[in-house]
């Protein structure tokens, strides 16, 4: 069974983080002014907008990382060469 590093659970955490991040500013539109009482768009829509594609950019990122992660941990064959 193949073992993964610190580094691969990072990243996949962070996937699902940006993710979650994304898909709550499309559903609960108005978040970040109820939390930071601050608008700072004015109602524009702008600055959600702007959170949901660096949110997508850095979950599509951060899952591309891991991905690179789970194939280079794959299980490991000592003495895999053959010897007729």
């Amino acid at each position: 069974m193949a073992r993964f590093k610190v580094r691969f659970w990072l990243e996949a955490a962070f996937a699902l983080f940006t993710l979650l991040l994304a898909v709550v500013t499309i559903v609960w539109q108005n978040w970040i002014e109820i939390v930071f009482r601050v608008d700072p768009d004015h109602g524009a829509g702008s600055l959600e907008r702007w959170v949901v594609g660096a949110a997508a950019v850095l979950c599509l990122a951060s899952l591309l990382l891991a991905r690179r992660e789970w194939k280079g941990a794959g299980p490991r064959v000592a003495g895999a060469s053959s010897s007729g």
